[in-house]
C-alpha cells in the first residue's frame, strides 16, 4: 500500500509539473526552441551549493581557462630555460603572459598565452592564432611541491621537429580538434574545411555542471516552477534533464561463498556512457548524435584493446583515460560505476584509498594474513599496488590502471607483459614470482584458465595457433566484450573455418563492441564471402556500425551489382560524413579520398589526397595511397615522386621508404629498392614485416646480410616463418646457389644455416627442418 502511495505521489508531482510547464513550454514556440538551452554553472549556486563547492577548483572546474591570475600557476616573472642550447623566455606584459619560444620556421617568436590548459600535476598553455587555431605549447609548468621535484618549466617533448605530429605548431596539439570536446561544455567545433581555419565556440569555457548533467534550462525553469507552489523535489530527482547520472546498483548484498558482495539488483543508467565520453581513447564521429541516451558509438569510435594502447594481458601501454581498462573489469560486469568510488563533483575518491575497496570486498577476507602476504599498512599491502599499478604519462603525471588484474607473472615469463611484482622486486625474477602466488594462492581459479593473452600474443608474433585462439576468444562468454571484440578485430586476415563460425555469431551479437570488431575481423575474405559476413551491419542502428561495414565493403564497389550498392550509398553516405567532420584533419581527408579512388571517381579522389597533404603534410598515409592511385593508372614516375616527396616531408616516415623500395623494386631498380627498404626497416626498428622484405630483396647481392636482415625479422616479431625463410635462403645459395660463392663464403653460410636449424628447431616442426636438410644435402 505505501509503495502505491509513493508512485501515486511521484505521478502526481510530475503532472502538477507538466502543467506548470505548460505555459513555459507554449512561449518556447517550435520543437527546436522547446529543447532544453544551456544557461552556465553560474545558475546552479543557488540550489546545489555543496556540489558546487566540491566541482570548484577541481580538474573538471580547472580543465581550460582564461590565462590570468587566477589560473596561471607558471612562473612567467622574466623566467627562461635552456633547450637544446637555445634560451626559450616566460615573461609578462602588463597582465598578459607572453613566451619567447621556436616556432614551426625555425626562428623564436613572442607568443601572448591566452588560456591555461589543465592544473596538476601539471599545467599546460594554449597560443590562439589568427586562423582561429589554439596550440598548446611544448613547455608545461611543473606544479608539484619543489620537494617532490616540481615548480619547474619543463619539455614535454623533447625530441619533436616540425615535421612530427606533435610538434606544438601541428595538429597533434591542436586544441579544437584534440582537446577541446572534453575540456569546454557545449563545444562546437565550426571548421571551414574550404579555408581550413576554425570559429569554434562553447558555452562554458570549462567542464561546467552542464557537461555531464546536460542543458539546464528546463530544469530550472520546473523547479522555480515547483518552488512557487510549494511542492519540494527531492534531490535524486532531476526533472527536466534528459539522462540518468546516478549508480546502477543500489543494493549489495552478501552471499554464502563470495568474499565480495554481489548486486542485488543493476539497473540501466547512462552514468558510464556519460563519463566515457571523455575518459576514453576514441574518435569524434560528429557534434550531433546524442550518445548519452542512444549508443555511445553513434558520436565516438571507441578503441579497441590494440597493440598500439595496451599490453597482449589488457594492462594499458599508452595513455587510455581509463574506460577501455574499465570495461575489461569484472567490476564493470557486476554493475560498479565510476561514482562507486569517485565522489562526481570533486572527482576524488569517496572515501579514503584503503577503504574504497571494502565496501565491497569483504575486508575480513582480505587480510595480509589472507590476501596481501605484505606488511600491514605498508603501500605493498594497498589493494591498488597490485590490482591498479600506475603509469607515468607526461613525465609526471601517473595514472592507474582501471581493469583491476589479477598479477600473473606466469603470463609474463612467457609472453613478457610487466607484473607488478617484479616491479617493486626489480631483483628478482618472473619465475621467482610466479612460484611465490603460486604457494600464496595453490587454488586459484586464475591460474587454470587460459588467458586471452596468449591468443593476442600469439596473433603478434604470427604463430600458426593463433587464428583459432582468437575466434575461441572471440566467442568466450566469460570474456568481456571489449576483449571479444579486439579478438574480433585482431583476426584480421585470417579465413579459417573457426574464424568463419566466430565472425557469424558476433554480426548478430547484442554487443555493439563486438559487432564493431566483426567488421576487421572479416578483412581476409574475398567480397562475395565478406558481403555475406557484412552485409547485415549495413542496417546496423549504431553510427559506427554501419558506417565501418559500409568502408570495409566499398573497396569492391566495382563488383558489386546495383541491388548491393543501393544498400551500400545510405551507410556509405554516413562514412562520408564522418569523414567530412574530421577534415582538419589528414585521416579524414584521406578517408574520403579512398571512397572516392573505390567509387570511380579518380580525379576527385587526387584533388581530396591532395588537399589531405596541403593541411597536414607530415601524415604519411596520403602520399602513399595517393602514390598507390598512381600506380593504379599505370604511372609509376608519379607514384615515386610522391613517395620522395612524401619522405622529404615527413623524414621520419619508415612506411614511405618501404613503399619506394617496392616501386623500385617493380622496375627492377634493385640497388636503390635495397637502401629504401633498409631505411624502412631501421627506422621503424621493429616492424617484422619490413626486415623480412629487406632481407629478401638482399638475396641477389648480399647472402649473409639477408640472413641477418631475416633473422632481425623473427627478433623483432617472433614469427617462425621468418626464421624458416633466412635458413631457406642460406640452404638455397649454399655451394653453388642462385649466386657463385667462394670457399670461405660457402663456410660461412654453412655455419649461419646450422644456427639457424638449431634456433628453429625450438619453433618448426621436424618436417620443416628436414626439408631444408634435405634442400642442403641436394646442393
Amino acid at each position: 500500500m505505501a509503495q502505491w502511495k509513493r508512485a501515486s505521489y511521484w505521478q502526481g508531482l510530475i503532472g502538477l509539473l507538466v502543467l506548470l510547464s505548460a505555459p513555459l513550454l507554449a512561449q518556447e514556440g517550435s520543437s527546436e526552441n522547446r529543447a532544453a538551452q544551456f544557461v552556465g554553472s553560474d545558475a546552479c549556486v543557488d540550489c546545489h551549493i555543496e556540489e558546487v563547492a566540491a566541482w570548484q577548483g577541481s580538474h573538471h572546474d580547472m580543465a581550460m581557462r582564461h590565462a590570468d591570475n587566477a589560473s596561471v600557476l607558471g612562473d612567467f616573472n622574466e623566467r627562461s630555460m635552456i633547450h637544446q642550447g637555445e634560451e626559450n623566455r616566460f615573461f609578462r606584459k602588463g597582465d598578459a603572459y607572453w613566451v619567447n619560444i621556436q616556432g614551426s620556421d625555425g626562428k623564436w617568436h613572442d607568443y601572448k598565452i591566452s588560456y591555461t590548459f589543465g592544473w596538476s600535476p601539471l599545467q599546460q598553455y594554449m597560443v590562439e592564432f589568427d586562423d582561429g587555431r589554439l596550440q598548446l605549447i611544448p613547455f608545461a609548468w611543473d606544479t608539484r611541491r619543489a620537494e617532490d621535484g616540481g615548480q619547474r618549466w619543463f619539455h614535454l617533448y623533447p625530441d619533436l621537429t616540425p615535421t612530427d605530429e606533435f610538434y606544438w605548431t601541428n595538429t597533434g596539439q591542436n586544441w579544437n580538434f584534440m582537446c577541446a570536446d572534453c575540456h569546454s561544455t557545449n563545444l562546437k567545433k565550426n571548421y571551414d574545411p574550404v579555408n581550413n581555419t576554425y570559429a569554434t565556440t562553447w558555452s562554458e569555457i570549462n567542464v561546467g555542471c552542464e557537461a555531464c548533467h546536460g542543458p539546464a534550462s528546463k530544469h530550472i525553469a520546473l523547479a522555480q516552477q515547483a518552488q512557487k507552489a510549494g511542492i519540494p523535489i527531492p534531490s535524486e530527482f532531476h526533472y527536466g534533464f534528459d539522462r540518468d547520472l546516478s549508480i546502477a546498483v543500489k543494493e549489495w548484498v552478501y552471499q554464502e561463498g563470495h568474499s565480495t558482495l554481489q548486486p542485488k539488483e543493476v539497473m540501466p543508467t547512462q552514468q558510464l556512457q556519460t563519463c566515457a565520453q571523455c575518459h576514453s581513447r576514441r574518435t569524434q564521429l560528429n557534434e550531433t548524435a546524442d550518445h548519452v541516451k542512444g549508443a555511445l558509438l553513434d558520436k565516438y569510435r571507441l578503441s579497441l584493446i590494440t597493440a598500439e594502447l595496451y599490453y597482449p594481458d589488457g594492462q594499458i601501454f599508452d595513455e587510455d583515460y581509463v574506460y577501455g581498462s574499465f570495461l575489461q573489469s569484472q567490476m564493470a560486469e557486476k554493475g560498479v560505476t565510476c561514482t562507486n568510488c569517485h565522489d562526481p563533483h570533486s572527482a576524488t575518491l569517496k572515501i579514503p584509498q584503503e577503504a574504497v575497496c571494502s565496501q565491497c570486498h569483504i575486508a575480513s577476507e582480505y587480510t595480509p594474513e589472507k590476501h596481501t602476504f605484505h606488511q600491514a599498512n605498508s603501500e605493498a599491502s594497498q589493494c591498488t599496488s597490485c590490482h591498479m599499478p600506475e603509469t607515468t604519462y607526461m613525465q609526471v603525471d601517473p595514472r592507474r590502471d582501471h581493469s583491476w588484474h589479477v598479477p600473473r607473472p606466469d603470463l609474463s615469463q612467457h609472453i613478457k607483459t610487466p607484473n607488478v611484482c617484479t616491479s617493486c622486486h626489480q631483483d628478482q625474477t618472473d619465475q621467482w614470482a610466479d612460484k611465490q602466488i603460486a604457494s600464496w594462492f595453490p587454488n586459484s581459479k586464475y591460474r587454470s584458465q587460459q588467458h586471452f593473452a596468449v591468443a593476442f600474443y600469439a596473433d603478434a608474433i604470427g604463430h600458426r595457433g593463433a587464428p583459432d585462439a582468437l575466434a575461441y576468444s572471440a566467442q568466450d562468454a566469460s570474456l568481456s566484450d571489449i576483449i571479444r571484440a579486439s579478438a574480433l578485430e585482431r583476426m584480421a586476415g585470417n579465413t579459417g573455418k573457426n574464424t568463419l563460425v566466430a565472425l557469424a555469431r558476433s554480426v548478430k551479437h547484442d554487443s555493439d563492441l563486438i559487432r564493431l570488431g566483426a567488421i576487421a575481423g572479416s578483412a581476409g575474405y574475398a567480397f562475395g564471402d565478406r558481403w555475406q559476413i557484412l552485409a547485415p551491419l549495413l542496417d546496423d542502428p549504431v553510427l559506427s556500425i554501419r558506417a565501418e561495414a559500409a568502408a570495409a565493403l566499398v573497396g569492391s564497389y566495382q563488383q558489386m551489382n546495383s541491388a548491393q550498392r543501393e544498400q551500400l550509398q545510405p551507410p556509405l553516405d554516413d562514412y562520408m560524413a564522418i569523414q567530412r567532420f574530421n577534415a582538419d584533419r589528414g585521416f579524414g581527408r584521406t578517408n574520403l579520398a579512398n571512397v572516392y579512388r573505390d567509387l570511380g571517381q579518380t580525379d576527385k579522389a587526387i584533388q581530396t589526397y591532395q588537399e589531405a597533404i596541403k593541411i597536414e603534410p607530415y601524415f604519411e598515409n596520403s602520399y602513399a595511397n595517393l602514390a598507390d592511385l598512381y600506380r593504379a593508372q599505370g604511372d609509376e614516375d608519379k607514384a615515386l615522386k610522391t613517395l620522395l616527396a612524401g619522405m622529404k616531408a615527413q623524414p621520419k616516415s619508415s612506411a614511405l621508404p618501404y613503399s619506394a623500395g617496392l616501386a623500385l623494386l617493380r622496375i627492377s631498380k634493385h640497388q636503390q629498392a635495397t637502401q629504401y627498404l633498409k631505411q624502412a626497416a631501421e627506422t621503424a626498428e621493429r616492424n617484422p614485416q619490413y626486415w623480412y622484405v629487406y632481407g629478401l630483396a638482399l638475396e641477389k647481392t648480399d647472402v649473409l646480410a639477408a640472413s641477418k636482415a631475416l633473422h632481425m625479422a623473427y627478433q623483432v616479431g617472433g614469427n617462425p616463418q621468418h626464421l624458416y625463410a633466412e635458413c631457406e635462403v642460406l640452404a638455397r645459395n649454399y655451394a653453388q646457389g642462385e649466386i657463385a660463392q667462394s670457399d670461405i663464403a660457402q663456410e660461412e653460410i654453412a655455419q649461419a644455416f646450422e644456427l639457424c636449424t638449431n634456433q628453429l628447431a625450438g619453433v618448426a616442426p621436424p618436417e620443416a627442418i628436414q626439408q631444408l636438410q634435405r634442400y642442403i644435402r641436394k646442393k
